[in-house]
Order: C-alpha cells, then structure tokens, then sequence
C-alpha cells in the first residue's frame, strides 16, 4: 500500500470477493410450488425444472411458510387457492407480513371466483391462472421474473 491508495490490501481484496459474488439473477433461485395434490405438485415440478428452473415442493400452507422462513435460495412462490385446511391467499397475506413481503407470487387455482382474483390483485400477485395452467405461459412468466434465459 502506497500513501497514494485509498484501500488497503486487505480492504482491496475483500472487495475483489465481494466483486466475485453472484448477483441476484446468477445465484440459485427456486420456485416454491405449493399445491395439495401431489400429483399435480410433482408434474409442476418436473416441467419447470426441464425448463432450468429449480423447485422446491409444499403440501400445504404450514409446510410451505416453514420452507419459505428456513430457505432464503426460494424467489418465487407458486401456490394453489384452495388447500385445506388452509388456503393460498391466507399464506400469500403470512408472506406479505414478514421480511419476505416483496417475493413474487403467482397464484392457481380450479375453482375460483371474482372475489379470490380481486383478494390476490389487492395482495400485489404477478398473476391468478387457471387450471389447467397454461403451462407454456407458466415457465414464460417465472422465467421473466427469476431473469433465466
């Protein structure tokens, strides 16, 4: 180190490590798939990850909001409406609460009504689709908001 340095050797390669960290869309991040039906969860999964997207799969609304507070790699969550006994507009309202509140979310459902569209417009959702998921327009809407090419 010169007088003429404003870093030290030290600071300077700390901030060389720092350089070297993965951004956002380089570091691994997963898609959190809620859905009761295994089936249906396990297909989910499946596509998006031929699709390069990782997963992470929850039964229900306690399993997911357990997974979602123990995994900071999970991006996005995809969960169903309907999920007794919970449902996937109380998770979404859980989610919003916690530091967790800016995390994208697309909500599924087979049996919805105007007012669960409304509730998760007002709860900021990047989407409500209906099933059977459009699956192409699923994996182009993840894709876009996790920056995967």
């Amino acid at each position: 180190m010169t007088e003429h340095d404003i870093l030290s050797d030290a600071e300077r390669e700390a901030l060389s490590e720092v350089m070297k960290a993965p951004t956002r869309a380089q570091a691994a991040q997963r898609v959190l798939i809620v859905e009761d039906d295994q089936l249906a969860r396990d297909l989910l999964s499946e596509l998006l990850e031929l699709h390069g997207i990782q997963c992470i799969k929850a039964a229900g609304q306690q399993q997911a909001w357990h997974t979602l507070e123990s995994d900071k790699s999970i991006a996005l969550l995809l969960t169903d409406l309907r999920m007794p006994p919970g449902d996937g507009l109380e998770l979404i309202r859980q989610l919003r609460r916690s530091e967790r509140a800016n995390m994208p979310v697309i909500i599924m459902s087979g049996n919805a009504e105007v007012k669960d569209a409304i509730d998760g417009m007002h709860l900021s959702v990047l989407d409500f689709l209906l099933k059977p998921i459009d699956t192409e327009k699923l994996t182009a809407l993840i894709k876009r908001e996790l920056h995967i090419e």
